[in-house]
């Protein structure tokens, strides 16, 4: 589909069908969808394919002869290719005034340079992440939510940066999928060092298993540690 965006025209896919959606739920101005996409339409989104990618390696040379402090991540024309996007990284602020020139007077368009972040990197290019599967922010997320290391924490996750971080660098965003499961646990559940009663007599915690609530006990009596169900376990 042609559709209109704060952008401009820009050709988007149907995902879902057509259906009522409350008015509260609603974010506007609600912009138009323009028409279904022609061939010719088709052809001019793969000729803008083509165009992106001799622009980038354009921008990149002249971003050397500037020798800007910045790491070109893609180029996006709109359908009507009356703006490019260029979007880069970068760690400090890059003064690009005379870059904008420059691009401005190659391409004959209005130019947009924007920053983006790590994230927002590796939401562009796409990719495979360790789980096998392609990158969640690729393909269904609509927005980065924040995600902590108390979350990694809150599931008995190995706090190695290596095993809970993305290809981004940053901490994996499938961590906030089950926080809130593993916190509902936590507050039916004994803490490592708590007093408890078992069928096998008095101890105390020292490993809870959350997912499967399973509570590993250090028997006062015996010194064995023990696994119970936790509906064996009491507090004392």
């Amino acid at each position: 589909m042609i559709v209109e965006t704060a952008r401009g025209q820009e050709v988007g896919k149907v995902v879902t069908p057509a259906k009522d959606v409350p008015e509260e739920k609603l974010v506007l101005p609600l912009k138009k969808v323009i028409r279904k996409a022609t061939e010719d339409d088709c052809r001019r989104v793969e000729e803008n394919r083509r165009k992106e990618a001799a622009a980038f390696a354009r921008c990149q040379k002249k971003i050397d002869e500037h020798g800007l402090d910045m790491k070109l991540v893609n180029v996006e024309y709109n359908f009507d290719r009356n703006k490019i996007i260029f979007y880069f990284t970068s760690e400090e602020r890059v003064d690009f005034r005379e870059l904008v020139k420059d691009l401005a007077s190659i391409f004959k368009t209005r130019i947009e340079l924007r920053q983006i972040g790590v994230r927002d990197e590796a939401k562009q290019k796409g990719g495979i992440g360790p789980c096998g599967r392609a990158f969640c922010c690729s393909t269904f997320l609509e927005e980065f939510e924040p995600v902590s290391i108390r979350m990694a924490k809150g599931q008995n996750l190995s706090l190695n940066p290596t095993k809970i971080s993305g290809v981004c660098g940053r901490l994996m965003c499938c961590l906030r999928y089950e926080a809130s499961a593993y916190e509902n646990a936590r507050e039916d559940m004994p803490n490592p060092g708590d007093a408890v009663i078992t069928p096998d007599g008095e101890g105390h915690v020292k490993e809870v298993n959350r997912k499967k609530k399973i509570v590993s006990v250090k028997l006062q009596e015996s010194g064995y540690i023990r696994d119970f169900p936790l509906e064996e376990v009491d507090k004392q």
